[in-house]
């Protein structure tokens, strides 16, 4: 109860904060390519139940439904603002909108696709399933786009274990400093 107030107090905060951003990035998504603005994305929330996850279009329109890195030229996919939205985190702002409708949380394991079977299969053998998927987690700001499924699986684990209010706070802290330095972003 303490988590989803916070995520919906954080999430009004940050949405207002961000409107101008939101309406800047989404013309100059609308600008430099043809497609709609936000890609709704098939991810696995809690219990591994799907859900609609919203960002701002990156790639384009007809690219694979995969894992960018296992795309074979994912610079070849990426929209002319691709690149930046991506090393910026700029595409992930639309997430609030998951995190209104309580799909996902600020803080937890990264949602994966419907389709990265062995992350799901390994988070629910760890119980990792039972927690809401966030906009950021351990993993991500350990490695993010750099680590093995094992080694996230590994770090949504010792969240589980770990996580508090606390705990949380210190990883949104983490997070902000590396979307600032774009650290382990690859793609």
């Amino acid at each position: 109860m303490i988590k989803r107030s916070f995520d919906l107090l954080l999430a009004l905060f940050v949405g207002v904060i961000l409107l101008l951003p939101v309406v800047i990035v989404a013309m100059m998504v609308r600008i430099t390519s043809q497609g709609p603005v936000l890609y709704w994305s098939d991810r696995v929330g809690r219990q591994n139940c799907i859900f609609k996850m919203p960002k701002f279009r990156s790639m384009r329109v007809g690219t694979p439904t995969m894992a960018t890195h296992l795309l074979t030229n994912p610079d070849a996919a990426l929209t002319p603002i691709g690149t930046f939205l991506r090393k910026t985190s700029l595409d992930e702002i639309p997430q609030l909108w998951s995190i209104f409708k309580g799909e996902m949380s600020f803080v937890g394991p990264r949602p994966a696709l419907f389709n990265q079977l062995d992350l799901v299969e390994l988070r629910t053998r760890c119980g990792v399933n039972e927690l809401v998927p966030g906009l950021t987690g351990w993993a991500q700001i350990n490695g993010r786009d750099s680590i093995s499924v094992a080694e996230k699986v590994a770090l949504d684990y010792e969240y589980l274990a770990k996580h508090s209010l606390k705990f949380d706070l210190y990883i949104l802290w983490l997070t902000l400093l590396r979307v600032m330095r774009q650290d382990n972003v690859a793609h």
